[in-house]
């Protein structure tokens, strides 16, 4: 495999493994690929000879993957998918004007955050022509899939995952901003005529909260903990406009973070006096993970944005 022109072949040849591997059917990975069904033979074949093992066997009027093939595909699909970061990265560098972010974020922070953040992005001259792919989700979600490299940053709580080594030894958490935590009632509730609550007023209450992947789980518990009151917890939900629904539908009261879009025809988001906590939110990123630049200038973007319009202004979301 000296020659430059094996050497590509043989790149190919990879590839051709990996979608053949994730099929598992010779005419379907052909067609995907593009080549013909003989061509992709000679390929497997040529890759299994180079190896000396057999990478597939027969099953029925298909193939599967050998226990070989199996443990081959691991080591095959993350290398290319890491040099096909790599070819994006070089992409980025020749043209630092452009490139792609894989952000993720809340499902809060898609109401009012993200959207200015972005638009103000965008507006900068140079930076028109980076584009973005958004996934919403819960904080540990998001978490997971930034450790997986499905995603280049996020916008999110700070949670533990399910891992031997803690949240801060493998990301970064930046504080980004803050969101007051507020109690949303129905309108024909007891506590809807009153603009300002305290936290024994939940004492007996139906609660509605957050489910232990939401990084707002841990937050209303060290919330109630700071009083007497006993709120009954009703439901536990994921999703902050899912909260909402139930709560104008007269199934519950619930603590969650301001929502400025929020439209409160049903029910209202009161104030709570004795709450002497909020919502901290992060910039999170992996840490001694390279950033393309688009992604790093995004980066410094948000972070001055937020220090401008709401940590030097002592404002919350």
């Amino acid at each position: 495999m000296n020659g430059k022109g094996e050497n590509i072949l043989n790149l190919n040849h990879l590839e051709y493994f990996k979608v053949l591997a994730e099929t598992q059917h010779m005419s379907k990975a052909s067609e995907k690929l593009g080549i013909s069904q003989p061509s992709l033979s000679y390929a497997i074949k040529k890759l299994e000879d180079e190896l000396q093992v057999p990478l597939f066997e027969p099953d029925g009027r298909n193939i599967k993957l050998t226990i070989i093939g199996k443990k081959y595909y691991g080591y095959i699909s993350d290398s290319l998918k890491s040099l096909d970061y790599g070819n994006k990265v070089v992409e980025q560098l020749k043209n630092p004007n452009t490139g792609h972010i894989n952000l993720g974020f809340t499902y809060t922070l898609g109401q009012k955050l993200v959207p200015d953040i972005m638009t103000s992005f965008l507006n900068v001259p140079g930076n028109s022509e980076v584009s973005f792919s958004l996934i919403q989700d819960n904080s540990y979600n998001l978490l997971e899939s930034l450790y997986h490299d499905e995603l280049d940053m996020i916008l999110a709580s700070k949670v533990e995952l399910r891992m031997a080594r803690h949240s801060d030894e493998i990301f970064d958490f930046i504080p980004l901003v803050q969101q007051e935590i507020k109690l949303a009632v129905p309108k024909d509730h007891p506590l809807y005529s009153k603009k300002t609550i305290s936290l024994n007023d939940l004492d007996g209450e139906d609660l509605i909260t957050f489910s232990k992947h939401s990084g707002l789980n841990s937050l209303i518990k060290k919330i109630l903990n700071q009083t007497k009151a006993k709120p009954n917890i009703k439901y536990e939900l994921e999703e902050d406009h899912s909260i909402i629904g139930f709560v104008e539908h007269n199934m519950g009261i619930a603590l969650v973070p301001n929502l400025p879009q929020l439209k409160q025809d049903k029910m209202a988001l009161r104030s709570i006096e004795d709450n002497h906590l909020e919502h901290n939110l992060y910039l999170i990123i992996s840490r001694n993970h390279f950033s393309p630049p688009s992604v790093h200038r995004f980066q410094n973007f948000a972070l001055k944005y937020c220090l401008k319009n709401y940590i030097n202004k002592n404002t919350m979301l």
